[in-house]
C-alpha cells in the first residue's frame, strides 16, 4: 500500500486562549464628528453637528446641520438621551434620507433621572430624562390647574440628586397670587420667577441665556406656551385644561432641545403626572442641607430623620439652624413616599 502524503489541508491549528476574533477589534473612530442630541424618536437620534468649513480657509466659518443617526451595536444597552454629547461617523452630511451612526457617548456633566414609580411591585429602575443640563426649571401654574407642592418637592429632590440648579417658574399669576406658594419654598433658597400669559419674560430670559435648562412640570401648566414665547419658531402644540378633571392633556410627546435666540438651550419635556424617587437615598436629600448635616451626628443608627428620636430637633432648638429648614427637609423626605 502506498504511503499517504500530507499537505497543509490536513493541519488543524487550535487558536490559543489569548487570541481574539478580529471582529471584536473596534476602530478608534478618530474621524468622528461631535454632535449634540436635540431629539430622540424611536431609535433615531437627531443631533446638531458643528464642524469647520474646510472649503473656506479665510473665514473658517462653522457649518451647522442636523444629522439623523442610529446607535452603534458596540454601545450595547447604553442609553442616549436629549442633551448628550456624542461622536458620529458615517454619512454626516445631514442630507435627506442620510443615516449615520453614534459610536460614542461623551462623559456627562449631569443626568436628570426619575423612577417609573415608587411602589414595591415595580422595578424602581432609574429612567434617564435629560443629560448635561445645568438648570432645572420647575414650571407650575398658580391656578387652572392648581399648584401641587408635593410634585414640586419631588422634582426638587431629583434636582438635588443630579446636582442641577433648580429654578421655580410660576405661571398664570394673573389668576392667583404667588405669595403663599413662594413662602413655602423661601427656606430652601430656591430662586423663582413669576409670569403670566402675554406678560414680559425678560427676567426668565436672564436666567436661561447661556445655559442648558430643562423644563419640567405636569400637564397644563403652560410649558409649551412658554417655549413658543421664548423660541418664536418652536411651534410647540398647546392645549387647555380639562374642566372636569382639572388636568392638562399631554401635548409634548417627547423631549426636544431648542436653541434660544440669545444663546443657550431649553429642553422641553412631556408633562408628567408622577415623578418617582425610588432611586434616591435619604443621604442624598440630606446632602442638600449642609446646615443640618452636623446635627445628625447624634442621631440613632438608621435614623430616618422623621421620628421623635431624631437629634435634629435638639439641634434646631439650640439655635444651630432655622426651624423652617428642618421642616423643609422633612417635607422632602416624606415626599419620597408614593404620591397620594
Amino acid at each position: 500500500m502506498r504511503k499517504r502524503e500530507y499537505d497543509e489541508d490536513d493541519v488543524r491549528v487550535r487558536p490559543g486562549k489569548g487570541s481574539r476574533p478580529r471582529t471584536r477589534i473596534r476602530p478608534a473612530h478618530d474621524d468622528a464628528v461631535e454632535g449634540f442630541v436635540v431629539a430622540v424618536d424611536r431609535g433615531r437620534y437627531t443631533s446638531l453637528v458643528e464642524s469647520p468649513d474646510r472649503g473656506n480657509r479665510k473665514k473658517r466659518t462653522a457649518a451647522r446641520r442636523l444629522v439623523v443617526a442610529m446607535k452603534a451595536r458596540e454601545l450595547g444597552r447604553k442609553g442616549i438621551v436629549v442633551g448628550d454629547r456624542v461622536a458620529i461617523v458615517g454619512d454626516v452630511s445631514g442630507a435627506p434620507d442620510a443615516l449615520a451612526r453614534i459610536v460614542r457617548v461623551e462623559p456627562r456633566t449631569s443626568m436628570l433621572r426619575r423612577s417609573a414609580d415608587d411602589t414595591d411591585d415595580t422595578d424602581g429602575i432609574e429612567r434617564p430624562v435629560v443629560a448635561n443640563a445645568d438648570q432645572l426649571v420647575i414650571v407650575t401654574a398658580l391656578a387652572e390647574p392648581p399648584p401641587r407642592p408635593r410634585m414640586i418637592d419631588r422634582i426638587l429632590v431629583a434636582a438635588f440628586d443630579a446636582d442641577i440648579e433648580p429654578l421655580l417658574c410660576l405661571t398664570k399669576s394673573d389668576l392667583a397670587d404667588a405669595g403663599e406658594l413662594l413662602a413655602l419654598y423661601r427656606p430652601l433658597g430656591v430662586p423663582h420667577v413669576v409670569v403670566h400669559k402675554g406678560g414680559e419674560l425678560d427676567e426668565l430670559r436672564a436666567h436661561l441665556d447661556g445655559r442648558v435648562s430643562v423644563l419640567v412640570g405636569h400637564s397644563g401648566v403652560g410649558k409649551s406656551t412658554l417655549v413658543n414665547a421664548l423660541v418664536p419658531d418652536a411651534n410647540r402644540a398647546v392645549s387647555h385644561v380639562n374642566a372636569v378633571t382639572g388636568r392638562g392633556r399631554h401635548t409634548s410627546t417627547s423631549a426636544v432641545a431648542l436653541e434660544l435666540p440669545g444663546g443657550g438651550w431649553i429642553i422641553d419635556t412631556p408633562g408628567v403626572r408622577s415623578f418617582g424617587l425610588a432611586h434616591i437615598s435619604t443621604e442624598t436629600v440630606l446632602a442638600s442641607f449642609p446646615d443640618l448635616i452636623e446635627g445628625t451626628v447624634h442621631c440613632p443608627k438608621g435614623c430616618t430623620h422623621l421620628g421623635p428620636d431624631c437629634a435634629l430637633d435638639a439641634w434646631v432648638t439650640e439655635g444651630n439652624a432655622d426651624p423652617a429648614r428642618l421642616a423643609s427637609l422633612r417635607r422632602l423626605l416624606t415626599t419620597r413616599d408614593p404620591e397620594e
